[in-house]
């Protein structure tokens, strides 16, 4: 059973029992970008009672299914080849589908709502925002750094890279990962945490039901990789230098 400490990391947290995300969450402790940070240092930033949360995700973990927490993160077991496929096929194919889909959600909504409800203005210019942002992110990530991974995981030295390290393309994907976190947190803001008015139409509840699961699946994604592959790939080539 994970045993929960004010010294555990947010990420080594999620990565050990992803049920533990939609709690992390809940509080509004950063488990992705942020997930190098210990539960003591994200609480004493959110002035959230330590002993309280620990008790929660103790609990949390300890009642959590065996089998589907063995499924869910079956990932966390991956070898660097294996949770690049992963992500690419779970995070990368999501995202490609779903983002043309909310930007045309949210056109539709402003358009209908954005006399009574201004700020849909705003969530707008987020949402094209964060497609801008996510779409050239994301083929980087499929045409530049993922083949270099794999170049890697296969070569017996170090091989000589384009662009020096890999450890110099995963800090951009890394100050990408921070910009869209911020833009995820605005539309949190912007949108009272996802809560749809009571006026909503139908489609004005799918937009932010929409937003919900982005804002879930996005730091899901931006954790595995940042906390997860990044540091795997950083030994990897550390080892064969």
């Amino acid at each position: 059973m994970l045993l929960v400490t004010p010294h555990c990391t947010l990420g080594d947290l999620v990565t050990a029992e992803p049920s533990l995300a939609r709690h992390l969450e809940a509080r509004r402790l950063d488990y992705c970008c942020g997930g190098t940070r210990t539960l003591a240092q994200a609480c004493s930033d959110r002035e959230l009672d330590l002993d309280e949360v620990v008790a929660e995700l103790a609990s949390a973990a300890a009642d959590a299914d065996a089998a589907d927490s063995a499924e869910s993160c079956r990932w966390a077991s991956l070898d660097v080849v294996e949770l690049v496929d992963h992500i690419e096929a779970t995070h990368h194919r999501y995202l490609w589908s779903e983002m043309p889909r909310l930007t045309a959600l949210v056109e539709r909504v402003r358009d209908v709502h954005g006399v009574r409800h201004p700020e849909l203005d705003d969530v707008e210019a987020c949402v094209v925002e964060l497609r801008d942002d996510l779409e050239p992110h994301m083929v980087k990530e499929e045409r530049v750094l993922f083949p270099m991974i794999r170049e890697l995981a296969t070569a017996e030295e170090r091989p000589e890279f384009h662009c020096g390290s890999v450890g110099n393309p995963i800090a951009v994907m890394r100050r990408e990962h921070d910009h869209a976190g911020a833009l995820l947190a605005r539309l949190r803001d912007l949108t009272d945490g996802f809560e749809a008015p009571r006026d909503a139409c139908a489609s004005y509840q799918e937009l932010y039901r929409a937003l919900t699961e982005l804002e879930a699946d996005l730091h899901l994604h931006v954790h595995k990789e940042n906390n997860v592959l990044f540091p795997m790939v950083e030994g990897l080539e550390a080892r064969l230098a």
